[in-house]
């Protein structure tokens, strides 16, 4: 009853539908068909359904209550929650020290250069600061995102490019095409945590696929194909959030063919493309959007505040999304973040604004590993570009503690299991090598480190083979599978 009343509320289940035939439903529980008979009895009781003379039973009209996407399944304590983590970084104070946010200081974005496209936007037609954008958005900054794509050798239409309102947004429609309430999704583990949560408000499974130096385990995912029947797989190729880590030739051919014997789409999430010195394997290009569909944005390298995002994929796939974008937000990507963008990004100096970020970051990598060594903290890979590090604590030490000490010291941290479904990471953490100049950042995680208790002699073993079993990629599939979030 308890099961049927949480669908219900959480819109699996709503007016009108049909529940479960009892024999199916009595399998899916593991009880008799007569336990199934007696619930659905009393939830007609209730009022919660109605039965129907040989048809089954159906949700009633009873008014739910309002859909609250943080309620929907466990509770996770704060500092390890997807929303919480994400409000104390979007909502800190100017004072706040961010190490675990994931955006670059303001002070390394091209500031002149946005300002002299405002400058030359304002002499722009009326239309571009009035009307509407068009269903697919500016046709300038997909003309650019198709010349990228070209010098990958992936050839397509401008017409297979949809710009969006973000990268986030561009998940959710996505989303909202190919998911319904009770469907299935593959995520690694550990992954990006703002994805968890819009598929939890979306109401589908998470299983989680570990993620290892070279990509995702291949075993693991075969397994889940096997068991499962996951609607699409999203992942991060190169320049992994949270791990740095980039696909391997090798694993990105054999990922492709899994996923072409059983039909699954893959959403290849590529924001951090230009973050990356020398281009590596992706899942589009040697896929050629047969069933991957790419996703990305700018606000890692450009703006935060100008924002906008991009889909490009199969025509078909991209006129559904069309059509769900003029049905949410009327209308495609604003006119005047496109247009700022497309002319910030064709000029001359975006190029040599990446070379300078490229060497910083390399810098920045260098130093924060060593100033981390000296506290036990240690780097899982070494990433090729990006500005994360997936750092391993020492053993026995939860670093969702460390994370809640140093709050009060006014720093913003990202505990590694706000990233992992299985909930395996405890042991890591992902810093931002950009945002970790002030040396208060050092001393507060050396306090939280010497004030933190460490289990047992037992729990610091299990500790310790969870960790190892995230360091080489092998948390077993299962851990996820039950991840309803």
């Amino acid at each position: 009853m308890q099961v049927l009343r949480d669908r219900i509320a959480s819109r699996a289940f709503g007016p009108g539908d049909r529940m479960p035939s009892i024999r199916r439903f009595a399998e899916t529980m593991a009880v008799s068909p007569s336990t199934v008979v007696e619930a659905y009895d009393r939830l007609v009781a209730e009022g919660v359904l109605r039965a129907r003379r040989g048809a089954g039973f159906y949700v009633t009209g009873t008014k739910l209550p309002p859909l609250k996407v943080a309620e929907m399944g466990p509770p996770r304590p704060r500092s390890i929650d997807p929303f919480w983590v994400s409000r104390q970084s979007l909502d800190a104070s100017p004072e706040a020290l961010k190490p675990g946010c994931g955006w670059l200081p303001e002070d390394w974005m091209p500031h002149e250069a946005l300002r002299r496209g405002l400058r030359s936007l304002s002499k722009a037609d009326n239309a571009v600061l009035t009307n509407y954008g068009g269903t697919r958005g500016s046709m300038s900054l997909r003309r650019y995102l198709q010349r990228q794509f070209a010098q990958e050798d992936l050839p397509i239409d401008p017409d297979q490019i949809m710009l969006t309102g973000s990268t986030s947004q561009a998940m959710d429609l996505i989303c909202r095409l190919f998911l319904r309430p009770g469907d299935t999704v593959l995520v690694d583990d550990p992954g990006y945590f703002n994805y968890h949560a819009l598929f939890r408000a979306h109401q589908v499974r998470v299983v989680g696929i570990p993620y290892m130096a070279d990509g995702p385990d291949l075993e693991a995912f075969e397994a889940a194909l096997a068991t499962e029947t996951p609607r699409f797989y999203v992942t991060i190729s190169a320049l992994h959030n949270p791990t740095g880590a980039t696909i391997s030739p090798q694993k990105a051919h054999r990922l492709l063919f899994l996923a072409a014997a059983r039909d699954l789409t893959i959403v290849e999430d590529d924001t951090f493309a230009d973050l990356e010195p020398e281009p590596s394997p992706r899942l589009a290009v040697l896929d050629g959007l047969h069933h991957v569909l790419r996703i990305g944005g700018f606000s890692k390298t450009l703006s935060a505040s100008v924002r906008c995002g991009y889909i490009a994929g199969r025509a078909d796939w991209i006129e559904g999304l069309v059509d769900l974008q003029v049905a949410t937000c009327f209308g495609g990507a604003s006119p005047v973040a496109t247009e700022l963008l497309a002319g910030v990004l064709a000029g001359g100096g975006y190029r040599k604004h990446l070379t300078d970020i490229h060497q910083r970051l390399a810098a920045a990598r260098k130093r924060v590993a060593d100033k981390l060594a000296p506290l036990g903290i240690v780097p899982w890979v070494a990433p090729r570009g990006g500005f994360y590090l997936w750092c391993r604590f020492p053993e026995g030490v939860d670093t969702g503690d460390i994370a809640q000490r140093c709050i009060g010291d006014n720093i913003i941290l990202a505990p590694g299991n706000v990233f992992s479904p299985s909930q395996s990471a405890r042991a890591f953490m992902r810093f931002n090598v950009a945002q970790m100049s002030d040396p208060k950042v050092y001393a507060a995680l050396k306090r939280a480190l010497n004030q933190t208790k460490r289990p047992s002699d037992a729990a610091q073993a299990v500790s310790c083979s969870q960790s190892r079993k995230v360091a080489t990629g092998r948390v077993s599939v299962r851990a996820g599978e039950r991840t309803n979030q």
